[in-house]
């Protein structure tokens, strides 16, 4: 069916569309509260003066569409297939990296706790996000102190010989041995760090007195005292709560700064009134269609953004809040880092729509919304997305307060909004005009990237190196401080693999690494980094837990793709942006090892070619062979050498069979 005739058959409802080029890619998902009006608006008289939306015709040869029972349905359907499809006519948030959550695997027979970025419909409880980033590893750190709940990754499915180093140091009640706890211990513990995360100190601390009590009537003192002193710890908890719910509201303030084609957004995150963490975002190419058709004034319809009109249009009700603070507007020169300015039409940035794209791909499907959300401009389905995050927050029990999502005029609101946008500016420039980050800011990131329990001081790389199974050898060199530590690096001759295995490769260097390592009592890198993928990454733990090294992070990055791998979280491949110097540090230290162990397996593959000949004479073994290369350079010098030179470095004899040798 022609394209225009099918435009006329899609109903007038709210429902999703889905512009389809001539492969049959998704290449543009937009919403409509008038599915037919909307649709065919893009191709009304005059739209193809607008360079945008002219492009998006000119690649369209398909729609689908799908009908729902409301608006409300429609922004949730649209930034669930905006996720899915990632159209390159929507504005799409690359850094989809998300706050930790805390993971309790319910789902097994001894559940365990771990840090988590990605939600998952696994049987596991979820608790969180947390800010900042650390405060998910200290609460861990907190339950293995107290609860005696492990993160390990131990097969828990059947028992091992002996525990591990966790049980002894009394931070795991050791479910993989037989006999050391029972189910019921076990579960007891499970449901306290079930109260525990879900915020209930007080029910959490009625049945630690009442275990408490029980224990003390039956003499069992030492464990009456660690309930005492769970009960302790868990009311300290309880009173800094109370203090930080006193001082006011949760919110998420946004600023941004537009540049040269290129975007930069701040994001602060406001928790009891002050600001706990700032997150950063940066598009270096947005979208070519970025601006919905304009509406037909006949029909009623909403788009994916907003038309870009004034702030100052913003509802009454954002107004009468930002009177409320009684301040006064910002000045003119912090128009264009605020937004407030009015796109012009050749403008490919409106930040109307691209707040509006951003918060629903923030915020639907998020367990939890903080109340408010200051934005620096208004857009068009502003009131419908907050009617849907009220409705989120209340069907999940998280938190049934309405969510507001404001745009503040004046006062300490916009004061915020403005200080986020200030930061905006000064991202954009350590990112896009290419100042040296900072090295301990680099090292943050790192730890939150790869999800690290503590800042990386030192990390350690591996590489394998050979052609064809022949001479293999590996490397490892060493980051420490933020710098090359060239006087750690190591270079290892593989002994027990034959043939073409790197996996049993990596497995041999690791394991011969740290075995060293343990029996010199030093202390575990920061950070085990792989060169290569899954296979090599998984080599690499299981030497590891050979020797009973757990909980030591370990990843991998992949040379062609450049994405990294965390072990434990390998479903979940971390994708850095490319100018992110995260990725510049690892690709940095990962070809320090792949040159070294290059350089290590040409010079003996050299030595081993060179010396061939040099064998073959009788008389003359490994040893000659080495001191003669060593002092003649090549076979070639030796060859050219009279029987005087070569006595200066082996006997008599043996310079005579060389002479003869060559002589023949």
């Amino acid at each position: 069916m022609d394209l225009l005739a099918k435009i006329r058959t899609i109903p007038a409802e709210p429902g999703v569309y889905l512009y389809k080029n001539a492969e049959g890619d998704v290449i543009y998902v937009g919403k409509a509260k008038n599915l037919r009006s909307r649709v065919s608006s893009y191709f009304h008289e005059g739209r193809w003066e607008d360079a945008k939306t002219g492009t998006l015709v000119r690649e369209a040869v398909d729609v689908d569409y799908i009908v729902v029972a409301n608006n409300k349905e429609a922004l949730a359907l649209e930034n669930n297939l905006i996720k899915q499809r990632k159209p390159r006519f929507n504005i799409l948030l690359r850094d989809d990296k998300t706050y930790p959550y805390v993971k309790l695997t319910l789902s097994e027979r001894w559940p365990r706790v771990y840090v988590t970025r990605r939600l998952r419909k696994d049987g596991s409880e979820y608790y969180g996000p947390y800010f900042p980033a650390n405060l998910a590893y200290r609460i861990v750190d907190l339950i293995h102190r107290n609860f005696l709940i492990p993160s390990c990754k131990v097969d828990l499915t059947r028992f091992h010989p002996r525990p591990c180093l966790q049980y002894y140091i009394k931070r795991c009640l050791g479910p993989c041995v037989k006999d050391l706890t029972t189910p019921e211990t076990y579960q007891e513990a499970v449901r306290d760090v079930k109260l525990f995360l879900e915020g209930r100190p007080t029910d959490l601390a009625r049945s630690l007195r009442t275990r408490m009590e029980q224990a003390a009537a039956a003499q069992e003192y030492e464990r009456a005292a660690r309930y005492r002193d769970l009960i302790s710890t868990v009311e300290q908890l309880q009173e800094r709560q109370r203090i930080a719910a006193a001082e006011g509201d949760d919110a998420d303030v946004f600023g941004y700064h537009y540049e040269n084609g290129m975007l930069a957004v701040n994001l602060f995150h406001m928790r009891g009134g002050k600001m706990v963490d700032r997150r950063e975002f940066f598009w270096e190419e947005l979208p070519e269609f970025a601006a919905t058709p304009e509406p037909d004034p006949s029909s009623t319809h909403v788009g994916t953004g907003a038309p870009d009109r004034p702030v100052e249009q913003a509802s009454s009700a954002a107004l009468a809040d930002s009177e409320a603070d009684g301040g006064t507007v910002p000045s003119r020169a912090s128009l264009v880092t605020d937004g407030r300015r009015r796109p012009s039409p050749h403008d490919p940035f409106h930040p109307g729509e691209f707040f509006s794209a951003l918060l629903k791909q923030l915020y639907i499907g998020q367990p939890y919304v903080p109340r408010n959300l200051y934005v620096p401009v208004d857009f068009e389905d502003r009131e419908e997305l907050e009617d849907l995050l009220s409705e989120q927050g209340a069907d999940k029990s998280i938190r049934p307060t309405r969510v507001h999502i404001l745009v503040p005029q004046r006062g300490d609101k916009r004061s915020l909004i403005d200080l986020a946008g200030n930061n905006a500016k000064q991202s954009y420039d350590q990112r896009f005009r290419v100042l040296k980050p900072n090295a301990r800011r680099i090292q943050e990131e790192l730890q939150e990237a790869l999800s690290l329990p503590d800042l990386p001081k030192r990390i350690e790389c591996f590489d394998i190196s050979h052609i064809q199974g022949a001479e293999t050898v590996a490397s490892m060199v060493v980051w420490e401080d933020g710098k090359m530590k060239k006087s750690e690096y190591r270079k290892f001759i593989i002994r027990t693999v034959e043939g073409v295995d790197d996996f049993a490769s990596m497995r041999e260097v690791v394991t011969r690494r740290y075995k060293r390592l343990q029996e010199e009592n030093k202390p575990l890198p920061s950070l085990v980094l792989i060169d290569g993928g899954l296979g090599q990454l998984h080599a690499a733990a299981e030497a590891l837990e050979s020797l009973e090294i757990i909980n030591q992070p370990l990843a991998a990055i992949a040379k062609r793709e450049e994405i990294l791998y965390v072990y434990g979280q390998e479903r979940d491949p971390i994708a850095l942006d490319h100018h992110s110097p995260v990725l510049h540090l690892i690709q940095l230290i990962r070809d320090e090892a792949h040159r070294f162990a290059v350089t290590f397996h040409r010079k003996r593959r050299q030595m081993r070619d060179r010396s061939t000949e040099l064998l073959e004479i009788p008389g003359v073994g490994e040893r000659t062979t080495r001191r003669l290369l060593e002092h003649f350079g090549s076979v070639q010098a030796v060859k050219q050498a009279d029987a005087a030179a070569l006595s200066a470095v082996v006997t008599r004899v043996q310079a005579e069979a060389i002479r003869s040798h060559f002589q023949k």
